[in-house]
Protein backbone atom coordinates (compact mmCIF):
# COMPACT_ATOMS: atom_id res chain seq x y z
CA UNK A 1 0.00 0.00 0.00
CA UNK A 2 1.06 3.60 -0.75
CA UNK A 3 3.98 2.34 -2.82
CA UNK A 4 4.74 5.65 -4.54
CA UNK A 5 6.89 8.78 -4.34
CA UNK A 6 5.98 12.42 -3.74
CA UNK A 7 8.82 14.21 -5.49
CA UNK A 8 12.04 12.72 -4.08
CA UNK A 9 10.30 11.28 -0.98
CA UNK A 10 9.20 7.66 -0.83
CA UNK A 11 5.85 7.37 0.97
CA UNK A 12 5.09 3.71 1.57
CA UNK A 13 2.72 2.20 4.13
CA UNK A 14 4.96 3.01 7.07
CA UNK A 15 5.43 6.57 5.84
CA UNK A 16 1.67 7.01 6.15
CA UNK A 17 1.55 5.47 9.63
CA UNK A 18 4.42 7.77 10.65
CA UNK A 19 2.43 10.80 9.53
CA UNK A 20 -0.74 9.60 11.28
CA UNK A 21 1.00 8.94 14.61
CA UNK A 22 2.93 12.21 14.40
CA UNK A 23 -0.11 14.35 13.60
CA UNK A 24 -2.21 12.70 16.33
CA UNK A 25 0.53 12.97 18.95
CA UNK A 26 1.28 16.61 18.10
CA UNK A 27 -2.42 17.48 18.15
CA UNK A 28 -2.75 15.90 21.60
CA UNK A 29 0.21 17.94 22.84
CA UNK A 30 -1.52 21.13 21.69
CA UNK A 31 -4.82 19.94 23.17
CA UNK A 32 -3.20 19.22 26.54
CA UNK A 33 -1.39 22.57 26.42
CA UNK A 34 -4.67 24.33 25.67
CA UNK A 35 -6.21 23.11 28.92
CA UNK A 36 -3.00 23.78 30.84
CA UNK A 37 -1.93 26.92 32.68
CA UNK A 38 0.37 28.47 30.04
CA UNK A 39 1.23 28.84 26.37
CA UNK A 40 4.84 29.69 27.16
CA UNK A 41 6.73 27.10 25.04
CA UNK A 42 9.45 26.82 27.71
CA UNK A 43 6.92 25.98 30.43
CA UNK A 44 4.38 23.77 28.64
CA UNK A 45 4.62 20.31 30.17
CA UNK A 46 2.69 17.09 29.60
CA UNK A 47 3.06 15.26 32.89
CA UNK A 48 2.96 11.47 33.36
CA UNK A 49 0.31 10.02 35.70
CA UNK A 50 0.73 10.25 39.44
CA UNK A 51 2.50 7.29 41.03
CA UNK A 52 -0.78 6.33 42.70
CA UNK A 53 -2.15 5.18 39.31
CA UNK A 54 0.56 2.53 39.08
CA UNK A 55 0.52 0.85 35.69
CA UNK A 56 -3.15 1.61 35.09
CA UNK A 57 -4.82 4.10 32.79
CA UNK A 58 -5.21 7.64 34.07
CA UNK A 59 -7.79 10.32 33.20
CA UNK A 60 -6.71 12.51 30.29
CA UNK A 61 -5.97 15.60 32.35
CA UNK A 62 -4.14 13.57 35.02
CA UNK A 63 -1.63 11.74 32.85
CA UNK A 64 -3.83 10.15 30.21
CA UNK A 65 -2.56 12.60 27.62
CA UNK A 66 1.00 11.55 28.44
CA UNK A 67 0.12 7.88 28.01
CA UNK A 68 -1.54 8.36 24.60
CA UNK A 69 1.20 10.72 23.38
CA UNK A 70 3.80 8.12 24.41
CA UNK A 71 1.98 5.47 22.34
CA UNK A 72 1.90 7.88 19.38
CA UNK A 73 5.61 8.66 19.77
CA UNK A 74 6.58 5.00 19.84
CA UNK A 75 4.30 4.33 16.87
CA UNK A 76 5.88 7.19 14.89
CA UNK A 77 9.46 6.18 15.74
CA UNK A 78 8.92 2.48 14.94
CA UNK A 79 7.06 3.36 11.72
CA UNK A 80 9.98 5.57 10.64
CA UNK A 81 12.44 2.71 11.31
CA UNK A 82 10.27 0.31 9.29
CA UNK A 83 10.08 2.87 6.48
CA UNK A 84 13.88 2.98 6.51
CA UNK A 85 13.94 -0.82 6.31
CA UNK A 86 11.51 -0.74 3.39
CA UNK A 87 13.71 1.72 1.50
CA UNK A 88 16.79 -0.43 2.25
CA UNK A 89 14.99 -3.47 0.88
CA UNK A 90 14.05 -1.64 -2.32
CA UNK A 91 17.64 -0.44 -2.79
CA UNK A 92 19.13 -3.85 -2.03
CA UNK A 93 21.38 -2.49 0.74
CA UNK A 94 21.91 -3.62 4.32
CA UNK A 95 19.62 -2.72 7.20
CA UNK A 96 22.31 -0.88 9.15
CA UNK A 97 20.43 2.46 9.21
CA UNK A 98 17.11 1.17 10.66
CA UNK A 99 19.03 -1.02 13.12
CA UNK A 100 21.02 2.03 14.25
CA UNK A 101 17.83 4.06 14.63
CA UNK A 102 16.41 1.16 16.61
CA UNK A 103 19.03 1.81 19.30
CA UNK A 104 17.78 5.40 19.58
CA UNK A 105 14.21 4.10 19.88
CA UNK A 106 15.38 1.71 22.60
CA UNK A 107 16.91 4.61 24.53
CA UNK A 108 13.56 6.46 24.48
CA UNK A 109 11.48 3.37 25.28
CA UNK A 110 13.78 2.55 28.19
CA UNK A 111 12.81 5.87 29.82
CA UNK A 112 9.05 5.85 29.25
CA UNK A 113 8.21 2.13 29.16
CA UNK A 114 10.89 -0.27 30.41
CA UNK A 115 11.99 1.57 33.58
CA UNK A 116 8.43 2.58 34.60
CA UNK A 117 7.32 -1.03 34.10
CA UNK A 118 10.16 -2.31 36.29
CA UNK A 119 9.36 0.30 38.96
CA UNK A 120 5.62 -0.40 38.82
CA UNK A 121 4.23 3.01 37.79
CA UNK A 122 4.02 5.10 34.62
CA UNK A 123 4.71 8.10 36.82
CA UNK A 124 8.41 7.24 36.72
CA UNK A 125 8.54 8.35 33.07
CA UNK A 126 9.78 11.81 32.23
CA UNK A 127 7.39 14.70 31.42
CA UNK A 128 7.14 16.13 27.90
CA UNK A 129 8.32 19.69 28.29
CA UNK A 130 11.52 21.64 27.91
CA UNK A 131 12.24 22.85 31.44
CA UNK A 132 10.18 20.12 33.11
CA UNK A 133 12.10 17.31 31.46
CA UNK A 134 15.41 18.97 32.38
CA UNK A 135 14.16 19.22 35.97
CA UNK A 136 13.26 15.52 35.83
CA UNK A 137 16.79 14.65 34.71
CA UNK A 138 18.29 16.74 37.52
CA UNK A 139 15.95 15.39 40.20
CA UNK A 140 16.42 11.79 39.11
CA UNK A 141 20.18 12.26 39.27
CA UNK A 142 19.99 13.66 42.80
CA UNK A 143 17.89 10.69 43.91
CA UNK A 144 21.08 8.66 43.55
CA UNK A 145 23.22 11.33 45.24
CA UNK A 146 25.76 11.67 42.41
CA UNK A 147 24.51 10.02 39.25
CA UNK A 148 27.87 10.51 37.56
CA UNK A 149 29.24 7.78 39.85
CA UNK A 150 27.00 5.29 38.02
CA UNK A 151 29.64 3.06 36.35
CA UNK A 152 27.47 2.44 33.28
CA UNK A 153 26.89 6.19 32.96
CA UNK A 154 30.68 6.57 32.98
CA UNK A 155 30.93 4.02 30.18
CA UNK A 156 28.20 5.70 28.12
CA UNK A 157 29.69 9.18 28.54
CA UNK A 158 33.12 7.89 27.54
CA UNK A 159 31.63 6.31 24.43
CA UNK A 160 29.83 9.54 23.49
CA UNK A 161 33.09 11.50 23.78
CA UNK A 162 34.94 8.83 21.78
CA UNK A 163 32.23 8.89 19.10
CA UNK A 164 32.72 12.64 18.70
CA UNK A 165 36.49 12.18 18.52
CA UNK A 166 36.22 9.43 15.89
CA UNK A 167 33.76 11.42 13.77
CA UNK A 168 35.90 14.57 13.99
CA UNK A 169 39.05 12.65 13.00
CA UNK A 170 37.27 10.89 10.15
CA UNK A 171 35.58 14.04 8.82
CA UNK A 172 38.77 16.07 9.06
CA UNK A 173 40.77 13.39 7.26
CA UNK A 174 38.29 13.06 4.39
CA UNK A 175 38.04 16.82 3.93
CA UNK A 176 41.81 17.19 3.97
CA UNK A 177 42.10 14.55 1.23
CA UNK A 178 39.18 15.31 -1.11
CA UNK A 179 38.93 19.08 -0.69
CA UNK A 180 42.42 20.26 -1.71
CA UNK A 181 43.55 23.77 -2.45
CA UNK A 182 42.86 25.12 -5.91
CA UNK A 183 45.13 23.53 -8.49
CA UNK A 184 46.02 20.49 -6.37
CA UNK A 185 44.89 16.93 -7.03
CA UNK A 186 42.33 15.13 -4.93
CA UNK A 187 44.12 12.58 -2.76
CA UNK A 188 43.17 8.90 -2.66
CA UNK A 189 42.41 6.64 0.33
CA UNK A 190 46.04 5.51 0.25
CA UNK A 191 47.02 9.00 1.42
CA UNK A 192 44.45 8.81 4.24
CA UNK A 193 45.75 5.42 5.37
CA UNK A 194 49.32 6.64 5.23
CA UNK A 195 48.48 9.66 7.39
CA UNK A 196 47.18 7.53 10.23
CA UNK A 197 49.96 5.00 9.88
CA UNK A 198 52.44 7.86 10.30
CA UNK A 199 50.33 9.50 13.02
CA UNK A 200 49.45 6.60 15.35
CA UNK A 201 51.12 3.65 13.63
CA UNK A 202 47.91 2.04 12.32
CA UNK A 203 45.03 2.86 9.97
CA UNK A 204 41.70 1.11 10.40
CA UNK A 205 40.88 1.75 6.73
CA UNK A 206 38.01 3.37 4.87
CA UNK A 207 35.50 0.60 5.62
CA UNK A 208 36.86 0.02 9.10
CA UNK A 209 36.35 3.61 10.26
CA UNK A 210 32.66 3.41 9.40
CA UNK A 211 32.33 0.12 11.25
CA UNK A 212 34.14 1.67 14.21
CA UNK A 213 31.97 4.81 14.12
CA UNK A 214 28.78 2.74 14.02
CA UNK A 215 30.00 0.51 16.85
CA UNK A 216 30.92 3.48 19.04
CA UNK A 217 27.65 5.32 18.41
CA UNK A 218 25.42 2.29 19.00
CA UNK A 219 27.23 1.44 22.22
CA UNK A 220 26.96 5.04 23.44
CA UNK A 221 23.18 4.97 22.98
CA UNK A 222 22.78 1.44 24.34
CA UNK A 223 24.75 1.92 27.56
CA UNK A 224 23.16 5.31 28.20
CA UNK A 225 19.83 3.49 28.23
CA UNK A 226 21.15 0.72 30.48
CA UNK A 227 22.55 3.23 33.00
CA UNK A 228 19.07 4.60 33.76
CA UNK A 229 17.29 1.23 33.57
CA UNK A 230 19.43 -0.15 36.40
CA UNK A 231 18.93 3.01 38.51
CA UNK A 232 15.96 2.13 40.67
CA UNK A 233 15.05 -1.40 39.56
CA UNK A 234 18.52 -2.80 40.40
CA UNK A 235 20.21 -0.10 42.52
CA UNK A 236 18.29 2.09 44.95
CA UNK A 237 21.06 3.73 46.98
CA UNK A 238 23.44 6.54 46.10
CA UNK A 239 25.76 5.58 43.28
CA UNK A 240 28.94 6.63 45.18
CA UNK A 241 28.07 3.85 47.63
CA UNK A 242 28.40 1.29 44.83
CA UNK A 243 32.13 1.90 44.79
CA UNK A 244 32.62 0.58 48.34
CA UNK A 245 33.53 -2.76 46.76
CA UNK A 246 36.81 -1.12 45.78
CA UNK A 247 37.60 -0.17 49.38
CA UNK A 248 36.69 -3.68 50.52
CA UNK A 249 39.20 -5.42 48.28
CA UNK A 250 41.58 -7.60 50.33
CA UNK A 251 44.62 -5.85 48.84
CA UNK A 252 43.98 -2.80 51.05
CA UNK A 253 44.09 -4.86 54.24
Amino acid sequence: MFDFWIGPFYVGFFGVTTILFTVLGTALIFYAAAIGPTWNPWLISIEPPDLSYGLGLAPLAEGGFWQIITICAIGAFVSWALREAEICRKLGIGYHVPIAFGFAIFAYVSLVVIRPLLLGAWGHGFPYGIFSHLDWVSNTGYQYLHFHYNPVHMLAASLFFTTVLALALHGALVLSAVNPAEGEDVKSPEYEDTFFRDFIGYSVGTLGIHRLGLLLALNAGFWSAICIIISGPLWTRGWPEWWTWWLNLPIWS
